[in-house]
């Protein structure tokens, strides 16, 4: 038996051993059901009921009885953004998300925009919610303690990013009892104060007309609507996972579409009861924020008052630990949607191709490490601080939010004719874009002095980023367009007959070409061996490694197509040789990482061919910079590197563009 090397051992325990893409029911075993997608992608506005009530009271604290309205607008919200995105679920089965759904129904340039906007948001949900959790974890534990909080929270952002290595059904999997717990609880509060103090009702109706009424007399009436304005908006961070499921769609079981609209309802209600409920709770028992201590920490403790104190100490830390718990969980939504945004971006080349690679364990292991170091690097930079994060967090969804219904409007307006409930489903998005647009103004006027610039400025400058990529690849691809050129000379004429296969001399040597489809580096390469080693090699083999990318490991189906593709392009260079009376022959192999790929697949043609040399092709830019080598992988150096090690000879053929 081969023993395993320390780096695979290490891999192993903390990520996992690599998946079998063989495994008839692989698609199966890592898909999320309803329940579990709601764990892990609802976890995230479930969780906001943490912070985001918190931050309406907050601004609401000269006027508190007026958080009524407040309730009741962000409830309508809820619903009409969750059944908005309901449809975008039907529109876009294979996945929809604030990135596409831009692309495809108003521009590619405005789904950069949308896409850039959610990778800074993911990155501020994972910091926000792994600070707002050690907030609720300290706000029960002694005030002695606190110096550990900061540790306490950058702690929690490497576990969630090792386990998020290791799989997304094992990284939501081991939370459902934790996020069952919070609901258990917190449902049972909400519940429990309410007949408690049902008899309370009809003074806080009184008591919100007495606010109305003294607002207006301080403040006018255009004052009063901009602080209902102002709490509403700050208390939409509320909204912010909802987004989630459209775009985590490609992680759930099949029927895709069933089970997105399930989880989304799931998601609404309960996100609706939590967070209506907790404003009318704070009413009811006239809670107020205080320094130190969450307000649900606060609310927990008055709704418990007249229970014994070991039991109301026991059941106020059992909930505000499933609350911190649920916290950590909801950065799950950040981990899970984040690096799937980065994937997309990445196949249409906004972003470097390597974020659209997965790993053994079939996660995009590149854009869980930076969304995991970003979020590090935040916490640290904020020192835990959720007050300050939380001023930077919000305004970017609704720029998706809005951006993603206004495309629905276009959408149905332009294509409604295949559609008979086109008005009522047009009229839905257009209020979905009406809210969510003007709570984006307002976020952006009442947060920029704050430091909501900042966010502007971070997305503003990763958008630019993103338009600078992809002029360079769009660049490359107009040089590699000369080197196509030959590829109408390689072509062979049309015919129903296999052609026949020359064949093989044992004794002669044999030429094992990498390729990556049938393209003109391809060509190139095939044709620098002929010319450097003229007449030496009488057997040729074609090699290609079929990549499992974010963009077609959506199915069995999809597998299936990309083996049928990369057994078409290579047999392509082997057809051309034969017909020529050289010996040719094309293998392949899927997987998702070309380099371990390629040295297996290597091994075994070194088995078979005794005096055998392997070639590869690079691109040689005229002006190599650090930012071309970023965007460009160097793959075949690294093959080089490893078959080196191997005993196996490789050359590498540059082909300059």
């Amino acid at each position: 038996m081969k023993s395993e090397t320390p780096e695979n051992w290490l891999k192993n325990v903390f990520i996992g051993k690599a998946r079998d893409l063989k495994d008839e029911g692989l698609f199966h075993k890592i898909s999320l059901v309803a329940v579990l997608a709601w764990v892990g992608l609802g976890s995230d506005g479930l969780s906001s009921s943490c912070y985001g009530p918190e931050e309406t009271m907050k601004a609401l604290v000269t006027h508190p009885a007026m958080a009524l309205f407040v309730a009741i607008a962000t409830v309508i919200t809820i619903g009409v953004i969750c059944v908005s995105y309901s449809q975008i679920i039907e529109l876009f089965p294979s996945g929809g998300g604030g990135y596409l759904v831009a692309s495809k129904l108003l521009s590619p340039s405005a789904g950069v925009v949308s896409g850039c906007a959610l990778l800074v948001d993911y990155v501020l949900t994972i910091a926000l919610s792994i600070a707002a959790g050690a907030d609720a974890l300290f706000s029960v534990l002694p005030e002695s303690w606190l110096h550990w909080k900061l540790a306490t929270a950058m702690t929690a952002t490497l576990v969630l990013t090792i386990l998020n290595l290791r799989g997304v059904k094992e990284s939501v999997v081991i939370w459902a009892p934790i996020f069952f717990v919070f609901l258990a609880t917190h449902g049972f509060m909400i519940i429990y104060g309410f007949f408690s103090h049902a008899s309370s009702m009809p003074s806080i109706a009184a008591a919100t007309m007495h606010d109305v009424q003294a607002a207006h007399s301080e403040l006018g009436w255009w004052k009063v609507g901009a602080l209902l304005l102002t709490a509403y908006s700050l208390g939409a961070g509320s909204y912010t996972g909802i987004e989630a499921v459209s775009n985590g769609l490609p992680i759930l079981r099949e029927p895709r579409v069933a089970t997105g609209k399930k989880t989304m309802l799931y998601m609404g209600v309960s996100l609706a009861f939590m967070v209506g409920g907790l404003l009318l709770m704070y009413l009811l028992y006239h809670s107020m924020p205080k320094e130190g201590v969450t307000l649900n920490a606060i609310l927990f403790g008055q709704i418990t008052a007249t229970w014994p104190y070991q039991l109301s100490q026991s059941f106020v830390w059992i909930a505000m630990f499933s609350a911190a718990s649920l916290l950590f969980i909801a950065a799950q939504t950040g981990f899970l949607d984040g690096p799937r945004v980065m994937a997309n971006m990445a196949l249409d080349r906004w972003l470097p191709a390597r974020f659209a690679t997965l790993s053994d364990r079939f996660v995009s292991q590149n854009g869980i490490i930076i969304m995991g170091v970003s979020s590090l690097i935040l916490i640290w930079a904020s020192h835990g601080s959720v007050d300050w994060l939380v001023v930077l967090y919000s305004i970017n969804v609704f720029i998706t939010f809005s951006m993603s219904q206004l495309g629905m409007v276009v959408h149905w307006k332009n294509e409604h004719a295949d559609e008979p409930k086109w008005r009522s489903k047009m009229a839905i998005n257009a209020l979905g874009f009406a809210l969510t647009a003007t709570i984006l103004v307002a976020l952006s006027v009442i947060k920029f002095n704050q430091g909501g610039w900042i966010t502007l400025l971070v997305t503003g400058a990763l958008i630019a980023l993103t338009f600078s990529i992809k002029k360079h690849y769009r660049d490359v691809h107009e040089e590699l367009k000369r080197l196509d050129t030959l590829l109408d000379v390689f072509s062979l004429p049309e015919t129903s007959d296999p052609i026949p296969v020359v064949p093989m001399d044992p004794r002669a040597k044999t030429a094992v070409i990498f390729v990556n489809g049938f393209n003109g580096l391809g060509v190139h390469t095939l044709l620098g061996v002929q010319r450097m080693f003229p007449g030496v090699f009488k057997n040729f083999v074609f090699a290609e490694v079929g990549v499992i990318d974010a963009g077609n490991f959506k199915g069995t189906e999809e597998v299936g197509h990309l083996q049928t593709a990369v057994a078409r392009e290579t047999q392509r260079y082997a057809d051309y040789m034969n017909a020529h009376n050289l010996h040719a022959e094309a293998v392949y192999e899927i997987g998702t990482e070309i380099v371990t790929t390629a040295q297996t697949l290597g091994t075994k043609l070194a088995e078979r061919h005794p005096d055998i040399m392997f070639f590869g092709g690079q691109l040689v830019f005229q002006k190599e910079t650090y930012f071309t080598r970023l965007l460009h992988n160097f793959t075949v150096f690294t093959l080089q590197r490893g078959f080196f090690k191997r005993g196996l000879p490789f050359f590498v053929l540059p082909v300059r563009v």
